[in-house]
């Protein structure tokens, strides 16, 4: 238990600080870091894929037809993800980035109801109704349509639907799409690199090694995360993954973004449903373990 604590809590803490990595790359087009991040992630997953010996999973995955195309789709779902989410901090919208990881826990309870048959419970209704009012007050009050949170919470929805199809690990699944992801970025940053047009360069070595950093800032938390998962019941994961959006709301303030009252309102609004989704998974769990008992 222990040991899974501080797996979730490092895997968190490095989700919610990633905007500084952003804005610190910021002068580099969204589309080149989502370069990086792919090309740079793949030599560094395959060490820790032949460290953990989870060669056979790979190559599993990749010979298997159905595997195979479930996971490129998953990999254009969190390429797009991940775009929006470099868009999003270098534009200063880190507040929209922070909600809509808050309300993508309450958009699964969603899609189980309405796609897979599932019931509702109670505290779960009264959490998806204050989100769903957040976010309706923030579009006709704040005057915008929150496009990158809903955008976020949408995408990674789908990503953890074809996730679940697909009987794979969290490592080794996320090498396979950096992998099928792989030689678009390649083609991508050679064409930039023939044009002059890339921000990786000896003239600059520092935003050169940033940039390479991308791959263990993309692969380490996930590898984190799924030793936490192995560890930790499904209740105590619910109640940590609101560090990462929470983490990323205190950035938004510290780079200076303006709350409004609109925002004000909604994150209210969200919190309230964040704290009634938490008591749902946590009463769930302590009724699953005295069942068990």
């Amino acid at each position: 238990m222990r040991d899974g604590v501080i797996s979730a809590l490092i895997a968190y803490l490095v989700w919610g600080v990633l905007p500084v990595y952003f804005k610190l790359v910021g002068t580099v087009a969204p589309l080149e870091v989502l370069a990086h991040r792919v090309i740079w992630a793949v030599p560094f997953g395959a060490i820790i894929i032949l460290a953990r010996r989870q060669r056979d999973d790979v190559w599993r995955a990749l010979t298997h037809p159905r595997m195979l195309a479930f996971l490129t789709i998953s990999a254009v779902m969190i390429a797009f993800n991940w775009l929006i989410y470099i868009f999003a901090v270098q534009r200063g919208q880190i507040f929209q980035a922070s909600l809509g990881y808050y309300i993508n826990p309450l958009m699964y309870v969603v899609v189980g109801v309405v796609f897979l048959g599932e019931t509702l419970r109670r505290f779960q209704l009264v959490a998806v109704i204050f989100a769903a009012i957040g976010v309706t007050i923030l579009t006709f009050i704040g005057g915008q349509v929150p496009w990158i949170a809903l955008s976020l919470a949408v995408l990674f929805t789908i990503y953890g639907v074809i996730r679940k199809q697909v009987a794979i690990g969290g490592m080794p699944g996320l090498f396979v799409e950096t992998l099928v992801l792989f030689p678009l970025a390649m083609v991508y940053w050679g064409w930039l690199m023939n044009t002059g047009t890339s921000d990786f360069s000896s003239d600059d070595p520092v935003l050169s090694v940033l940039l390479v950093l991308a791959g263990p800032i993309t692969v380490l938390p996930l590898l984190f995360f799924v030793l936490a998962a192995r560890r930790l019941p499904f209740s105590l994961i619910g109640f940590l993954q609101f560090i990462a959006p929470t983490l990323q709301f205190l950035m938004g303030l510290l780079y200076g973004e303006v709350l409004t009252v609109a925002h004000m309102l909604c994150f209210g609004l969200i919190w309230i449903a964040v704290g009634f989704f938490v008591f749902d998974a946590w009463r769930a769990g302590a009724r699953t373990a005295e069942a068990g008992r």
